[in-house]
């Protein structure tokens, strides 16, 4: 690998996965990790195999599925951490082993109940093991920005020793601040006497807002991996956000002596499909993804543009993937074309069968409203797979009464278990008195956090996309619901999220 290449490495869908109620299926970390292919990531981390069997069975999906990113399992210091991860990765053409200890003064001795002395033995034997699945070795020390620089250099001499070929240095925390965090990278790689023989990566944590910040300048200070995510998802404040280092690296090639491989066309895409996925909706203003990123309102910006684009904008909207999609479909449009916009898409929804059921429900939405978009086409992907998974509840119908004056009143039959149950309430609107209806048929006791709608295509007669978050006894789900009405919409994601509540199994996720 050159030393002008900046490895780009993508923990969407294991770090990003740890933001409360982000859970992702198998099916879906694979359709996500189809798109981050398409968009030329080096580096796709799967997941965390000893977590759980089903985060096993994600990595595993992952790493059969894709072909032209190394697929990464991040596992512990512990050997049947690393087991796990040697065997989830076994059908990856490229895989890499990502395995991590923590060494600041407060975990060690709070935490791990261990020496330092220990630390690095236990540290050289994880990557000792790790190299019997593999030679791409990844080492994280972790709470790296409130380690002692003294202690690091020591531990990381070791594990380079040991054959790790990247190492990996975390603001776990958010603790860190651009001068101080790009010094320590400087420090490192000037004193291990073996830091030429690993590339020097960082993963920054958004908590004081620096995340991005602090990976660009380690960059400037001679790390050539950066680990983020799209849209910045991620546990507390989430992580440095993938699009705005790739665009910041593109941007000003005149700062940073470095560039990616990224198709930059592909960022657009990939965010709004995580959008989908989790429910974590991109605030209109992101930088880059946001909806609102390339709109000028000022009417001196306004004009500036129209005279010459590059008076206020920096990039080209088309560049990140804003005007890439431009093939619509609609009632007329058959079979073939819908599916040529699904392989486009990167949409893979595994047998005939399903596609046929996809394609009936695009035409019953084609019906509904005049274009089809990409975001509706994702959508109906959500669908087709979210009704191949265990459903223990379904919606049948819906009838809501709402007029001026009056209290709104829901009808509401739903299948249980296979067995149609009936319900009516009453509530402050039709969604509430939707929601109180589904209630007294389920009695889940669950705690409504987050009920969110955003559009999903310009128009009145855009689908409405519903995000419902449950929580239960210390467990998160999202529940995703798309409808041109919106109280239905709401009923199939308050469903989906029970169903989330009823499927979901208890996983213990690490930080770093």
């Amino acid at each position: 690998m050159s030393s002008d290449h900046l490895i780009i490495f993508d923990t969407t869908l294991r770090d990003g996965e740890q933001s409360p109620g982000a859970s992702m299926t198998r099916e879906e970390k694979v359709r996500i990790a189809r798109q981050l292919e398409r968009m030329r990531v080096d580096v796709i981390e799967a997941g965390f195999p000893a977590a759980s069997n089903g985060d096993f069975e994600s990595v595993k999906a992952v790493a059969d599925a894709i072909k032209d990113s190394t697929i990464c399992g991040l596992a512990r210091a512990l050997e049947r951490d690393i087991q796990r991860a040697g065997e989830a990765l076994r059908g990856a053409n490229s895989s890499r082993i990502h395995t991590f200890i923590a060494t600041s003064p407060i975990h060690m001795e709070k935490k791990l109940r261990m020496s330092p002395e220990q630390v690095i033995e236990q540290a050289v034997k994880a990557v000792t093991w790790a190299r019997q699945y593999t030679d791409n070795v990844e080492f994280s020390p972790e709470d790296a920005g409130r380690s002692d620089p003294d202690f690091l250099c020591r531990v990381l001499e070791a594990v380079i020793d040991a054959g790790a070929r990247t190492l990996n240095i975390p603001d776990t925390v958010g603790y860190s601040v651009p001068g101080q965090f790009g010094e320590l990278i400087r420090n490192l790689r000037e004193r291990i006497p073996n830091s030429d023989k690993a590339i020097f990566s960082v993963h920054c944590h958004n908590d004081l807002g620096l995340a991005v910040a602090n990976s660009l300048s380690a960059v400037l200070n001679g790390a050539r991996q950066v680990e983020c995510t799209i849209n910045g998802l991620g546990e507390r404040a989430g992580n440095a956000a993938l699009e705005e280092i790739v665009m910041a690296v593109r941007t000003r090639s005149d700062v940073f002596q470095c560039s990616t491989r990224i198709d930059t066309t592909q960022i657009v895409p990939a965010s709004r499909l995580v959008a989908s996925i989790t429910g974590f909706a991109v605030q209109p203003n992101k930088a880059i993804v946001g909806a609102n990123a390339f709109a000028h309102e000022s009417g001196i910006h306004q004009d500036g543009v129209l005279k010459h684009r590059e008076t206020y904008e920096i990039m080209r909207a088309e560049d990140v993937g804003w005007s890439a999609n431009k093939m619509v479909l609609g009632k007329h449009s058959g079979r073939n074309a819908f599916r040529t916009r699904l392989t486009e898409l990167g949409i893979d929804l595994g047998s005939e069968e399903a596609i046929n059921a996809a394609f009936t429900r695009f035409k019953e939405l084609a019906d509904k409203k005049h274009e089809i978009f990409d975001e509706d086409l994702h959508a109906l992907a959500s669908d087709e797979v979210a009704s191949h998974s265990v459903e223990a509840y379904k919606l049948v119908s819906l009838k809501v009464c709402s007029e001026t004056g009056e209290t709104p009143l829901a009808q509401v039959v739903i299948s249980a278990h296979g067995e149609e149950k009936s319900a009516q309430a009453t509530g402050g609107g039709p969604v509430d008195a939707t929601f109180k209806a589904i209630e007294q048929l389920v009695n889940s006791a669950a705690e409504l956090q987050l009920y969110s709608v955003n559009n999903i295509t310009t128009g009145t007669d855009a689908q409405g996309e519903v995000t419902v978050r449950l929580a239960k006894a210390g467990r998160i789900v999202n529940g995703q619901g798309a409808d041109t009405d919106i109280v239905v919409a709401s009923a199939e994601a308050y469903l989906d999220a029970l169903n989330g509540l009823y499927n979901k199994l208890e996983r213990a996720h690490p930080q770093i």
